[in-house]
């Protein structure tokens, strides 16, 4: 498994693709939080603090992710190349999981850059350090726990379907759902008496949770959970060749 770990990794930085998505997702934030004027600017805002960061990036991350999975399965089918990878001495599960945890080191990557606007903040804070830590460092792990669940979206995508564009719009669209799409369904007449049920089944609710410096265990267990469910699928979907 570590070898199709380190295949994939090195993929992604043999190409431009990694360089890309790190490069893409650190312009685009640093743009709203220092550059455009406005309510996400921090300079323009007067307070030390990095909401700005953790509201882009989530919807950045769900453009990036799908593209950076799309390739993982639909490739290896449209090359022909996924029964050769399928009879190597590995179960299906290692097999996505090594192409899981490549994607989510390159999110890691992309995340970890940003300590630096968190540094900037700390200094600009009046007094320095007026910055609320707690909920900034929760912020962070939720964050790459919604980028993981993004990601085990898109690799369960890319099994899906040997076109690339196709599973980026698929994962893309499913990304959106699982994020903020149970909020919106939960405004339905329907579902007036279980709306926070049904708000709860989304990465919203926790997302903002843990971004109040709070790491509850029910949050932890909904990421881990979802994680889980998306690649079981995406198992079930690569077993079914067999069917």
């Amino acid at each position: 498994m570590y070898t199709l770990l380190k295949k994939e990794i090195s993929g992604f930085f043999s190409s431009l693709t990694g360089y890309i998505v790190i490069i893409v997702f650190l312009i685009i934030n640093s743009l709203f939080m220092w550059i455009f004027p406005g309510n996400n600017n921090v300079l323009d805002g007067g307070y030390a603090s990095l909401n700005s960061l953790f509201l882009i990036s989530p919807w950045v991350f769900l453009f990036l992710a799908p593209a950076v999975t799309m390739r993982m399965f639909a490739d290896e089918k449209k090359s022909g190349t996924i029964e050769l990878l399928l009879t190597r001495p590995l179960s299906d599960f290692q097999i996505i999981f090594a192409k899981y945890l490549a994607g989510l080191i390159l999110v890691l990557f992309s995340i970890l850059p940003t300590l630096i606007y968190f540094y900037s903040v700390y200094q600009l804070g009046n007094p320095v350090g007026n910055i609320d830590t707690g909920g900034t460092w929760g912020s962070f792990i939720g964050l790459f726990f919604l980028a993981g669940i993004y990601v085990a979206i898109g690799v369960l995508s890319s099994s899906i379907t040997e076109n690339q564009i196709i599973s980026f719009i698929i994962g893309m669209l499913l990304c959106f759902v699982v994020y903020i799409g149970f909020d919106y369904i939960s405004e339905l007449i329907i579902f007036k008496n279980i709306d926070g049920f049904v708000i709860n089944l989304g990465i919203n609710e926790h997302y903002k949770s843990m971004s109040r410096g709070v790491i509850d265990s029910r949050d932890i267990i909904y990421f881990f959970s979802s994680i889980a469910f998306f690649l079981i699928i995406t198992k079930t979907i690569l077993q079914s060749r067999k069917w």
